[in-house]
């Protein structure tokens, strides 16, 4: 009995200078409740024969500590360290400081949204994109719902539903989270048609398909996979004929979706959405969080007609954008008119194309620091290799040469339990293990002193 008497009541706890003041932070309601938890906690030591002194001591830190990590959020700012630029655990895109300063106006103001300053009647939110999508793109019109999956359901329900897509074999993709293309057709409401096989598929394999139930012809970009090897495939320009002649018509998924030629940053190839649509496709859907560098979002651009049609569907207004996406996605499509600037003010094309011996520089400057950083538990660090990807999809089977810097320790479990302690700061450090290492690609770190700061936190 002694022991419960050196413990405070929940008022006197309450009391304390040092409690004051996390009343001051986390409010009264929060921390009398967390208090009670405490002293609960409290008593029960004190019966598993706890001394009642050293626990009522230890209320106030104990406390303070409970409601820090209640406060603390997993939601938090980290450093991308693994290799992936578009990572879609951790968020895809970073986005322009452009960007962010209007999506911040937009979050502290109201907005004409869907109003229109000119008349003072009512606007439509699209119009603050619209306009900028089809002069990037050469299309006719332009639509945007909240990411690609909801662009290619919403057009596939629109144009599709009760009738038959035929799409080639070998692109019945499936992307992140097991979603695949042929459970979102049937979402969608339309019959799916597979044509050729896994790895060729050719023209007459379409015309073969056709019926009168025949709506569209469904193009999807391979982003995330590759074949190779005895493969065929019929290119966008002639299933645009084909769909034509037939009267159905042709969607291209594009996926990442790029506005600009990756070539010119030292990456290979991919499609651009302006290509798309100068090669005859209807309609082609793409993503904002990706190549882009935007916001989540899905586009769909095309004829006008058909871009009617989707804006009439009822899943539009569920699918829709909210202001603060569409101030952040008008923003960084706007830096897309002046192209000579963009690896300087779009962070995703400017790590993608840094230049492997800058990087490598920097693991030679931050080597140091960091092993001694990491030498007190145990670790070391050392300049190595590394080979970057775009992620999200994106040139799925191309890699980037990239450094950065090998962390080492004793025993076989060393890199998972470095990799638990840099995931357990404040600002957690994520990398990746490889041969026995935890690797931390350095390519999509802008500042040495960033990753000092969070370690420093060891």
């Amino acid at each position: 009995m002694n022991g419960f008497r050196a413990l405070p009541s929940v008022d006197q706890l309450l009391q304390t200078d040092s409690v004051a003041q996390l009343i001051d932070a986390h409010g009264r309601q929060l921390v009398t409740a967390t208090a009670r938890a405490a002293l609960d906690a409290a008593r029960q030591a004190i019966r598993d024969g706890a001394d009642g002194m050293v626990q009522a001591a230890r209320l106030p830190h104990l406390l303070a500590a409970d409601l820090a990590g209640m406060a603390q959020t997993d939601l938090r700012p980290i450093l991308n360290l693994t290799g992936t630029v578009l990572h879609t655990n951790l968020g895809r895109a970073i986005l322009a400081p452009e960007a962010i300063a209007a999506a911040t106006d937009a979050m502290a103001s109201p907005l004409a949204l869907e109003f229109d300053l000119a008349t003072g009647g009512r606007g439509q939110r699209d119009d603050h994109l619209r306009g900028l999508l089809c002069k990037l793109t050469g299309a006719e019109d332009a639509t945007v719902v909240n990411n690609n999956a909801a662009a290619v359901l919403i057009a596939l329900n629109s144009l599709g539903q009760g009738r038959e897509s035929i799409v080639s074999r070998g692109e019945l993709i499936e992307i992140g989270g097991a979603f695949r293309m042929p459970d979102i057709m049937s979402r969608a409401g339309t019959r799916l048609v597979e044509v050729g096989t896994t790895n060729r598929t050719h023209p007459h394999d379409y015309l073969d398909a056709m019926t009168e139930d025949t709506a569209l012809i469904l193009k999807v970009h391979t982003s995330n996979y590759r074949i190779e090897g005895f493969t065929a495939e019929v290119g966008a320009s002639d299933l645009a004929r084909i769909a034509r002649d037939a009267g159905v018509v042709l969607m291209n998924d594009l996926g990442a979706g790029s506005l600009v030629d990756l070539s010119h940053y030292g990456l290979r190839r991919e499609p651009t959405v302006a290509e798309a649509v100068a090669e005859g496709a209807d309609l082609i859907t793409f993503s904002g969080d990706k190549l882009l560098g935007g916001p989540q979002a899905g586009f769909i651009v095309g004829r006008r007609d058909l871009i009617a049609r989707i804006n009439r569907n009822p899943l539009k207004r569920a699918l829709r954008l909210d202001k603060i996406r569409i101030a952040a996605l008008q923003a960084t499509l706007r830096l897309y008119r002046d192209p000579d600037r963009l690896t300087a003010r779009m962070p995703v094309l400017r790590m993608l194309s840094r230049p492997r011996d800058q990087i490598a520089a920097q693991a030679q400057r931050l080597a140091p620091q960091v092993a001694a950083q990491l030498t007190p538990l145990g670790f070391d660090a050392a300049v190595t290799d590394c080979a970057s990807q775009i992620g999200s999809g994106a040139l799925p089977t191309d890699t980037i040469p990239s450094a950065g810097l090998r962390l080492t320790g004793p025993g076989g479990d060393a890199p998972d339990r470095l990799a638990a302690l840099l995931r357990a700061l404040p600002r957690p450090v994520i990398g990746h293990i490889r041969d026995g290492a935890l690797i931390l690609d350095l390519r999509c770190l802008d500042d040495d002193d960033a990753l000092m700061r969070a370690l420093a936190d060891l």
